[in-house]
Formats: structure tokens, C-alpha cells, sequence
């Protein structure tokens, strides 16, 4: 109701040259992103790992010997700020979820909302199964917001990150320790799917809009420039008939002097056999026009026969192929 709307005001052609129309609409969805993912970044707060100051690779020592220290500092008996109480239960929290193997494990995949529900990572149906009803969503809010033919390359754009998004989600899922250790080691496997979730609205949005706005209608525009060679034969061949009978009239009036007269002409005429009769027939303008004209029939045959195919074919093929591909190798991978 508000991206979508500003981003194509924005990309009205006329308003702006095109690519500072193109570079205003991306730093729009660009700024409205970080704007709205900082702002619910900074509301979900930090992590267990930040909290306790430890790392994905922190091992079970390291974790109690980082909450002992900071049990000293916040707790309430020695900790004067008025939040203390909640500080402290914050860092026992934290050193409860990462201390157990496997809610430690739970949390880096599913965030607290994991622990809270007690979910497991070894239910691979129950995990597939939300993937998929979330996908499916998207899929079908995706298609019905890019329906048209203006919006083909759009719908390609948003199905293809979609389908990136779920690889890279089964991935981090599916995996233990899918990060090396330097690559931010207080973040979870939660909250980058997390953040690309949020991202992704912002994405479909922007490949609508700069999608429809880059579409170009090949198809259209050949029918269209079949059409221009085919009027424009018909006018050429028009012309000619014109040309012809004008031709034909002064050759008639006698304009135009005949061959007969030229003594030159006659002693030549003379030696020539009757096999050179049709070139010399076609040497004059008549026959050259003639000519013309016969060889201008043949290519409007042709561009008509092109223009009538162009009109009853449709859209050549779609890429609804590479999309089917993935979903079987997907499937494949998870049955074997």
C-alpha cells in the first residue's frame, strides 16, 4: 500500500532521467529496509551470546567461567542500577539455554521461540512442513502480485531469490555449524534466516517495481516491426504499379523513344540470336521495374506469412523448467 505505490511514482517515465530514476528507487527500498530491520533489530535485543560475551565455538567452560564473571558484576547485591534484577536474570538465562548441549543446539536453529516450544532439530517433517506452508505463501502472493505479461521478468526475479531464500534456509537448518568460526561469531543460524525473512518483502517489491519498469516487449515489438515491413512492402509495391504505368503512358505517348530508331541499335540487333531476347527485354525500364516489382511480391509473401505466425504463436517458452528442476533435486535430496 506504500512501497510499491512511492517506488513507481518514483519510476514514472518522464519524472527522471532513467538511471537516477533507477538509483532513487533502489536507495528508497534500500533505506526503508534498514530502517525497518534496524528498528526490529533493536527490539529483539541481544542474544544469549552477546549477553554472556561467548561465541558459537565457546565451549561449556569458557560459557561458565564468562557467567561467573558477569554474575559478579550484576548481581543485585552489587549491581546498583535499578534494572539489576532483570540484568542478572538475563545472563542466568543465557547460561541455562547455552549450558544444555542441546538446547543450545535448538536456540541456534530456532531462536527462543525454539526453546519455549520445545522444538527439536530431529523432526525434519514438522520442520519441512513450516518451511513449506511459508514458501507456499509467498509463492502464491508473489504470482498473484506479478500476474501480466509486464510483470514475467518480475515474477522470475521474486521466484528466483525465493527459491535461493529456501535453499539457503534448508541449508542452515539441515547443518551443523554452518559458519566457519570468524564469520560473526555471536550470531545464530536463527537470525540470519531471520533477517533475510525480513528482507525478502522489500526484494519482491523492488524487483515489481524496477521489473516492470525495465520490461521490454520483444515479442511486441517484433510483431510490430513485422507489421511496419509488411505495410511498408505493400506501399513499395503500390509505388511501383504507379511508376510502371507511368512509364507504360509516356512510353505510349512516345516520350520515351523506342530502340528501333537507333542505327547503332539495329546493326547490333542484327547479330544477336534469339537466346538473347529475354535479357534484352529486361534491360529496359519496363523490364527492370517488372523485375523489381516480381522480387518486392516474393518478400511480401514472406513478411506476411511471418506477421500472421507472429500474431498466432504465443509467449515461446517459459523458465517454469529451472524452477521444476530445483524442487526435484530438492526432494531428491531429502528422500536419499
Amino acid at each position: 500500500m506504500f512501497v510499491f505505490p512511492t517506488t513507481s511514482w518514483i519510476l514514472k517515465p518522464g519524472r527522471f532521467p532513467r538511471q537516477q530514476s533507477i538509483i532513487y528507487a533502489i536507495s528508497f527500498l534500500a533505506l526503508l529496509a534498514a530502517i525497518k530491520t534496524g528498528s526490529e533489530i533493536y527490539e529483539m535485543g541481544d542474544n544469549h551470546y552477546v549477553v554472556l560475551g561467548a561465541s558459537r565455538d565457546s565451549t561449556p567452560m569458557e560459557i561458565k567461567r564468562a557467567y561467573k564473571r558477569l554474575s559478579l558484576e550484576l548481581h543485585p547485591d552489587k549491581n546498583s542500577s535499578p534494572n539489576a534484577a532483570d540484568e542478572f536474570q538475563r545472563v542466568k538465562e543465557s547460561y541455562d539455554v547455552l549450558m544444555d548441549v542441546e538446547n543450545r543446539v535448538v536456540y541456534n536453529k530456532f531462536g527462543p521461540d525454539g526453546i519455549k516450544n520445545n522444538k527439536s532439530t530431529f523432526d525434519e517433517q514438522a520442520l519441512l512442513f513450516e518451511m513449506g506452508i511459508f514458501y507456499a505463501t509467498w509463492f502464491m502472493l508473489a504470482y498473484i502480485l506479478t500476474m501480466g505479461k509486464k510483470s514475467s521478468n518480475s515474477r522470475t526475479y521474486i521466484f528466483t531469490g525465493l527459491i535461493v531464500m529456501l535453499l539457503v534456509e534448508i541449508t542452515l537448518m539441515t547443518t551443523e555449524n554452518p559458519f566457519p568460526s570468524w564469520w560473526f561469531p555471536t550470531t545464530t543460524e536463527f537470525e540470519w534466516i531471520w533477517l533475510i525473512h525480513v528482507l525478502f518483502p522489500a526484494y519482491m517489491n523492488g524487483c515489481r517495481s524496477l521489473g516492470g519498469f525495465l520490461y521490454v516487449d520483444v515479442e511486441d515489438n517484433m510483431k510490430k516491426i513485422m507489421v511496419a515491413l509488411h505495410d511498408q512492402n505493400r506501399d513499395i509495391m503500390l509505388v511501383m504499379r504507379d511508376i510502371q504505368l507511368g512509364v507504360h503512358h509516356l512510353a505510349k505517348n512516345g516520350v520515351i523513344a523506342s530502340n528501333s530508331g537507333n542505327p547503332e541499335f539495329n546493326s547490333n540487333s542484327n547479330s544477336n540470336t534469339n537466346s538473347n531476347s529475354n535479357s534484352n527485354s529486361n534491360s529496359n525500364p519496363m523490364g527492370k521495374i517488372k523485375e523489381l516489382e516480381e522480387r518486392i511480391s516474393v518478400n511480401n509473401v514472406h513478411v506476411a506469412q511471418a506477421v500472421t505466425q507472429l500474431k498466432q504463436e504465443g509467449a515461446g517458452g517459459s523458465g517454469y523448467g529451472f524452477y521444476l528442476m530445483i524442487i526435484g533435486y530438492i526432494f531428491i535430496s531429502y528422500i536419499f
